[in-house]
């Protein structure tokens, strides 16, 4: 029987011209997979259809946009997770759910090798590669790009020597990853770090500096999970889709950062996250009137941990798994309402309500009616500070010595 290759298809150049090129070097029979998640572009069929007229013998499609962002995108909103503190795992949280239906196709088509179209510097190669051992730990892998030398050159060439129904272009100088959940744009011009980003790299939002009037938007959580926007019920996808429409038109969620590549060596991003930056903002500032304090202060913690786990590729390990489980028990009383105005690139948090709030108008005011026992502070200042005052008196006794 012939040996059969699943390969993540995206349906443009490099992995179009990928389904030839691996059965050619291997000859192996291809099947292309596409995972629809929000990405927009081009429908599922017509993907379909290319990766078959390109030579794939069977084409898998699926639409997990609702999955995605169920699944995916939620877990990253609750842990309110931004890699270096700027990123919002874009890219990073998309490979898991691909990945999940790479293996789900090899099983179904019998294939034994999976392959993408990452290249060997960047983090996308480990993250497919790392889920493919943990769901399919016997399942091979390979890159074209980086195992069977197939440059962008090669590729257009090949492309316009078998006459493949795929666009040949030299003229676009970027690396672009979009999904629901925001959009990458890195390489070309972008690879000086001096050079600005131009205004047509964007695309997901409008220019924040000639913004239309300020948008007040209310979002509603139950249990850390968008349910309603200005009252209207909406599903996850739903709620990211709208934040997205309503935040990028105010120019919110542009990010321009050089960040740490699990490789080893520093690139220059840029993403636009308008949807993805609004919801965390709001989710952050609900948790601040919800989540105790010290709880509060630990998950800090665990979500940086958590979004450095994510980005390097390790969303199936046993730490992740124990992290999601805190992350989800903190959850339980996100619960309510943030008002929000979306203006000229920032998204401002100006209102805030919930059932389970641990703000106490009574304890925080400074007027008349005020239950905080003030004579209580003199003692607990006292303890506070035992332990320093008994080390500096330490040290002033041995440095008179």
């Amino acid at each position: 029987m012939t040996e059969r290759i699943v390969l993540a298809y995206s349906g443009g150049l490099d992995t179009s011209v990928a389904i030839g090129w691996i059965g050619e070097a291997t000859g192996a029979e291809v099947i292309a997979v596409a995972v629809d998640v929000g990405q927009g572009g081009e429908s599922l069929e017509t993907i379909r259809q290319r990766a078959l007229g390109c030579g794939a013998v069977e084409a898998y499609v699926a639409d997990a946009s609702d999955e995605f962002a169920n699944e995916y995108c939620m877990p990253t909103l609750k842990a309110n997770a931004l890699y270096q503190g700027h990123y919002p795992l874009v890219s990073a949280i998309s490979r898991p759910v691909i990945v999940k239906h790479l293996v789900k196709a090899a099983r179904e088509f019998g294939a034994t090798t999976v392959a993408h179209g990452c290249t060997g510097k960047g983090n996308d190669q480990v993250r497919f590669e790392v889920g493919i051992q943990t769901l399919g730990p016997d399942l091979k892998c390979i890159a074209p790009v980086r195992d069977l030398a197939l440059t962008r050159d090669k590729a257009i060439a090949f492309a316009e020597e078998k006459g493949l129904p795929i666009e040949t272009t030299k003229k676009n100088p970027y690396s672009i990853d979009q999904n629901v959940w925001g959009r990458a744009v890195e390489t070309g011009y972008l690879e000086d770090i001096w050079n600005a980003p131009t205004k047509d790299i964007y695309d997901y939002t409008a220019t924040p500096e000639f913004p239309p009037a300020p948008d007040e938007v209310t979002i509603s959580f139950q249990a850390g999970v968008p349910v309603a926007i200005d009252g209207v019920r909406v599903t996850p996808l739903q709620a990211i889709k709208e934040l997205n429409r309503r935040a990028g038109a105010q120019g919110v969620g542009r990010i321009d950062v050089v960040e740490d590549r699990l490789v080893g060596i520093k690139s220059r991003e840029i993403y636009e996250a308008p949807g993805a930056m609004a919801l965390i903002t709001a989710h952050k500032h609900l948790e601040d009137i919800t989540v105790e304090r010290e709880q509060a202060r630990f998950k800090a913690t665990v979500g940086q941990r958590w979004a450095e786990l994510v980005y390097d590729g390790q969303w199936f390990s046993p730490l992740k798994r124990s992290l999601d489980a805190f992350i989800e028990d903190t959850q339980q009383y996100v619960t309510g309402d943030i008002r929000m105005v979306l203006h000229g690139g920032q998204a401002i948090v100006n209102g805030r309500r919930s059932e389970t709030s641990l703000y106490d108008f009574d304890l925080a005011t400074y007027d008349t009616g005020d239950t905080f026992d003030q004579s209580m502070a003199r003692g607990f200042i006292e303890l506070w500070g035992m332990s320093a005052k008994v080390a500096s008196g330490r040290d002033i006794r041995v440095a008179g010595k």
